[in-house]
C-alpha cells in the first residue's frame, strides 16, 4: 500500500496531468482548481465533471452526470474499482457522454 506522501504526490501529478491535457485539447472545456477539488466545465452545454482527492481512504473520486466513481491507484495508474477503467478511459468516457461526441484527452498516466 502506498504511503500518504506517495499519495499526495499521485494524485498532485495526475491533476497537472489532466490540466496540461485540457490546455492542450481542441474542446472548450474550462477546468478551475479550488484545493483537492478540479472542476471540468463544458463550455456547449455547461455540465461539469469534479474530481476530487480523498486523502482518508486514498482514492480520486470523479462525479459525472452518470455516476460518481472510485479509483484507488494501481500501478501503473488510476483504476476504477467498479468499472475497471483507467483513469483516461474513464474521463474520457463521462466527458464524451455529457459533451454528446467524442472527446480524447491525452493524460499521461504516472
Amino acid at each position: 500500500m502506498m504511503s500518504q506522501t506517495e499519495f499526495e504526490s499521485a494524485i498532485e501529478q495526475t491533476l497537472v496531468a489532466i490540466e496540461d491535457a485540457l490546455d492542450e485539447c481542441a474542446w472548450d472545456i474550462d477546468y478551475e482548481r479550488n484545493g483537492a477539488v478540479l472542476t471540468l466545465t463544458l463550455e456547449d452545454n455547461g455540465s461539469q465533471v469534479i474530481l476530487s482527492r480523498q486523502s482518508a481512504n486514498r482514492e480520486l473520486w470523479v462525479a459525472a452526470k452518470s455516476g460518481g466513481y472510485h479509483l484507488a491507484f494501481e500501478n501503473p495508474g488510476w483504476k476504477c474499482g467498479t468499472t475497471g477503467e483507467s483513469l483516461p478511459t474513464l474521463l474520457n468516457r463521462v466527458l464524451s457522454e455529457q459533451q454528446g461526441e467524442a472527446v480524447s484527452l491525452e493524460i499521461s498516466q504516472q
